[in-house]
């Protein structure tokens, strides 16, 4: 086995070095080795008024949710992307301190920035909703609008395909508006995101999407597949500005304009050459990789000629269907409690979140990314006194081991909500306590959706 394990590691590193000598844009991701390196940029030229609002507003609060390649956290849960890039540069050509405010739908965002919560976005679309309580600066990019459909199904390539269809789009949606005045047979259903949105198109409730060109690269296929571009639409790299705010528009705009061409464009290709088409290779280039392909297929063929013998080839066999079984039974796991109406959670002995289902996702609007490891009491998803009495109440039921069931009043973030709750412990296959499952059922919500105006 140490030998197997010994000559896999082997193989590993050597698939990787012919990868990488045969990958063109291995150049795009040495570049972000010095993403945390200090600029040396030259400030730009501001009056007098401009120099005032800076020192008058030491920090930018940038409403951002995330979007990947353009602006998401990484693994340590710093900013990073196209966008954060350009932020940078900004800041070292002007002093302006941008502060990132994340939100967790384009909803959401844009509730921020009405609400002077926030000051700019740069994943905004332009439309001529948002037009009337946002400023939009000189565009520094763009992509096109893709029709995502579902795998199997004819390829969107036009509005038209669409009527009488459903097609999901997250709320507010730069598009949104123009296709429901222009194309009234679309039923057009609204959701919080698009991981909401992929969903539906992937089980069959709505027919399409519509999602940025250069996003819709990102995500595995699956059931889904990619269509043609929208026509005529174009989403422009804009920051958006809330409005009353001339100066910080002017000063962005003049940072934008003394932004160097090549280094925009370096910055581009740094975060997008992976998933933009690329351009055609030459004979030179294609002999190359095609040479570096067959130095590694003769590669792998000659480490597992060595491997290869019947007592191995059963092990592995062995292995893979246990990995498969134990990978279907994981996935219908959750997609049993995904599929649950009413929230649920699971929580260790120590109160800490271990999974939650997507109706708690949604009713305390947070991600389960952001929220997993962590009690009750350290996330912003309920107020502080509701978050302090359900921690206190799992800890003594951890301690006494009993369930409950209740029906009770507790305030949320929107208002008070009457509920059926339940938590009960659970314990390990040798009957060791391992901690906590619950939920509730939002009765105040279940009367609402039904129309009951009856009093209890």
């Amino acid at each position: 086995m140490l030998f197997e394990r010994a000559m896999k590691s082997t193989l590993g590193r050597l698939c990787l070095v012919l990868v990488l000598g045969a990958t063109p844009g291995s150049e795009a991701a040495q570049l972000a080795l010095h993403d945390q390196e200090p600029l040396n940029v030259a400030p730009i030229e501001l009056d007098e008024a401009e120099y005032q609002w800076i020192r008058d507003h030491p920090e930018v609060a940038v409403a951002a949710v995330q979007y990947p390649l353009y602006l998401f956290q990484d693994e340590h849960g710093h900013w990073s992307g196209l966008n954060n890039d350009v932020l940078r540069r900004i800041s070292a050509m002007t002093g302006l301190r941008f502060v990132y405010q994340e939100s967790f739908s384009t909803d959401q965002m844009l509730e921020r920035l009405e609400s002077g919560a926030a000051d700019i976005s740069t994943t905004l679309a332009m439309n001529d909703q948002r037009k009337a309580f946002l400023d939009f600066s000189h565009a520094f990019g763009g992509a096109g609008w893709v029709f995502v459909g579902r795998r199997g199904a004819p390829e969107v390539n036009a509005m038209e395909q669409l009527a009488k269809r459903v097609l999901v789009l997250p709320a507010r949606h730069a598009l949104e508006d123009s296709i429901r005045r222009d194309y009234p047979a679309i039923e057009v259903r609204s959701v919080k995101t698009y991981a909401e949105a992929r969903a539906l198109v992937e089980s069959g409730e709505a027919y399409a999407t519509i999602e940025n060109e250069t996003g819709a690269q990102l995500y595995p296929s699956g059931l889904l597949k990619v269509g043609a571009l929208v026509e005529g639409k174009w989403e422009a790299d804009h920051l958006a500005v809330r409005k009353g705010q001339p100066e910080l528009l002017s000063i962005l705009n003049k940072a934008l304009e003394a932004f160097p061409a090549s280094e925009l464009r370096a910055i581009r290709m740094k975060w997008l050459s992976g998933v933009v088409p690329a351009a055609v290779p030459t004979l030179w280039q294609r002999l190359t990789q095609w040479g570096c392909w067959g130095m590694l297929v003769v590669s792998v063929f000659g480490v597992l000629s060595l491997l290869w013998n019947r007592r191995l080839t059963a092990e592995v066999k062995q292995r893979c269907d246990v990995e498969r079984n134990l990978s279907d039974q994981l996935a219908f796991q959750r997609a049993l409690i995904d599929a649950m109406p009413d929230p649920v959670f699971v929580r260790d002995l120590q109160g800490r979140l271990i999974l939650c289902n997507r109706s708690y996702e949604e009713a305390l609007s947070v991600r389960f990314d952001q929220v997993q490891g962590r009690l009750l009491i350290e996330v912003d998803a309920l107020p502080e006194s509701t978050a302090r009495m359900l921690h206190g109440e799992f800890m003594i039921q951890l301690r006494t081991r009993k369930t409950r069931f209740s029906t009770r009043q507790l305030l949320f973030k929107s208002g008070v909500h009457e509920v059926y709750q339940w938590t009960v412990p659970f314990f390990s296959a040798d009957g060791e306590l391992r901690g906590l499952v619950g939920g509730w059922t939002d009765i105040t919500q279940r009367r609402a959706e039904s129309g009951c105006q009856c009093l209890l």
